[in-house]
């Protein structure tokens, strides 16, 4: 008679091993010998890599390590090779946020020199990136700057003026040369925003130098008094002559005089200096002209975006920051726009002025 064979229980089923024969131990004793079960498809296959790919590691290249295969190299490659593509669509595809400044600078230094329109809207966006990443430094610069100057002038200007240094610094960098980008743009931010000081400012160096620290000790005793000091106790704190003091105010607030009474010599007699004076409200034709035509060609080349910056700053008198908040646009991305403005103006001028020559 047959023996009816024992039935695998759903325990050993679900747990995945076979039940291999009883065998013995040296005792006597039964014991069990349990193996695993025997996976079907031993090779990888793509869908199993992709599998790999999609698991618990951070970032694309820790999901690449796992699609090392085995077998079937040829078939690993070709997948390895797909897997590599989507990667490099993942890296491209990361937020700037997500990117450290010098692996920007890497990306930036790879598109300088390409010409293709891709290529150049891609060097754009990074450029800027690369303002709003320093824009920070630009205003802790203009802030240091701004407790020398006197009290008439305001930081959004010298935050403007910094921002143009940082672009020029952005161009001009040659990481070759050993310089710490910071040192090197720290250096043409400052440059810039004196440039500005100076191009607004007639008074010599030496006698604005005197009139910030008569102006700092100014307004610490304001502060300390709750009213404006006197002449005399200006003097006293500042160490020095009443009659200097005075002498040094007077020659801040200098401004050149005359009576416009007074004669005017020439060869053909005399006239008074009213006469010959400048008429600021009339107009030169010519000039007129050539502005009319000069306004014509840069609304044809601009957008309206463009146009509303250019007036808003040359016109109006607004700073880069209020433009900003009436585009809803960063202060870097207004400034980055007027540069880019400027430089095709220029070259747009340029070849007008050769064909008027030609």
């Amino acid at each position: 008679m047959a023996t009816p064979k024992k039935k695998t229980s759903a325990k050993a089923k679900s747990s995945g091993f076979k039940k291999k024969p009883a065998v013995h131990d040296s005792s006597g004793a039964r014991k069990l010998v349990h193996a695993p079960a025997k996976k079907p498809g031993a090779h990888a296959t793509k869908e199993s890599i992709k599998d790999n790919l999609k698991g618990n590691a951070v970032g694309p290249r820790e999901r690449l390590d796992q699609a090392v295969v085995t077998h079937h190299p040829g078939r690993a490659a070709a997948v390895e090779i797909e897997a590599r593509a989507k990667v490099r669509k993942e890296s491209r595809e990361t937020p700037a946020e997500e990117v450290s400044t010098e692996e920007l600078w890497t990306l930036y230094r790879k598109e300088v020199g390409k010409r293709g329109p891709r290529d150049q809207k891609r060097l754009e966006e990074l450029r800027n990136h690369l303002i709003e990443r320093h824009y920070p430094l630009v205003r802790y610069i203009a802030e240091r700057l701004l407790q020398t100057l006197p009290k008439s002038i305001e930081l959004d200007d010298l935050v403007s003026a910094g921002l143009f240094g940082l672009m020029d610094a952005i161009r001009g960098f040659d990481a070759s040369r050993g310089i710490k980008f910071k040192t090197y743009c720290s250096t043409r931010i400052r440059g810039a925003i004196l440039d500005q000081l100076r191009s607004q400012d007639w008074v010599p160096r030496l006698v604005r130098l005197k009139a910030s620290r008569i102006d700092r000790a100014l307004q610490r005793l304001t502060a300390e008094y709750g009213r404006e000091p006197t002449h005399a106790e200006l003097a006293r704190v500042l160490e020095m002559e009443h009659g200097d003091l005075v002498n040094e105010i007077q020659e801040s607030r200098a401004k050149t005089m005359f009576s416009l009474s007074e004669k005017w010599e020439d060869d053909d007699g005399s006239v008074e200096k009213v006469e010959i004076l400048e008429d600021k409200t009339a107009t030169d034709p010519v000039h007129e002209l050539n502005r009319r035509d000069l306004m014509n060609f840069i609304t044809r080349a601009l957008t309206h975006k463009e146009r509303f910056i250019i007036e808003q700053y040359y016109q109006y008198g607004h700073t880069m920051r209020e433009i900003g908040e009436m585009l809803a646009l960063t202060e870097s991305r207004v400034c980055q726009i007027h540069s880019n403005v400027m430089s095709r103006l220029k070259g747009l001028l340029g070849q007008r002025h050769e064909s008027l020559l030609s």
